[in-house]
């Protein structure tokens, strides 16, 4: 993958305003394929140590966002929005990092569809997520 996708992957989607004040950090970025970390703490939390589902989706939709972008030729002028998105909890994210891995299912003309499974740090799956995406042509 080409240094200038990597550095948009990383900078203009993981390391967003709104990734930082999540804490998120990519960890994998590769084509079709990113892995993200949402570090714990507490400002993400809702009842004791569980991290909340809204900071869950999220992590869900950075990493899905991410891997929609890591192609082999990125768009000059990137555009693009999420415009489908179910995820299922599967148990509470607790007091430790979680990490969302997503995987491009399909790709089409502009639409792509992609899975993101959301794991705590001993591995146990905390979430699964298919994202919708709408990649939009150059301008």
């Amino acid at each position: 993958m080409q240094d200038a996708l990597k550095n948009m992957l990383r900078d203009g989607i993981v390391l967003s305003p709104y990734g930082k004040l999540l804490g998120m950090e990519p960890v994998t970025l590769e084509e079709d394929h990113v892995v993200v970390a949402m570090p714990f703490k507490n400002d993400i939390t809702t009842v004791g140590d569980m991290v909340h589902g809204g900071a869950i989706a999220s992590l869900v939709d950075v990493a899905a966002t991410g891997a929609f972008w890591a192609l082999k030729e990125p768009p000059k002028n990137p555009r693009g929005t999420t415009i489908g998105f179910s995820i299922n909890y599967l148990d509470a994210g607790r007091a430790q990092t979680l990490t969302a891995d997503a995987r491009v299912i399909r790709r089409g003309g502009s639409i792509c569809v992609g899975s993101v499974d959301v794991t705590d740090e001993a591995g146990t799956p905390v979430a699964h997520a298919t994202v919708t995406y709408k990649l939009s042509k150059d301008r």
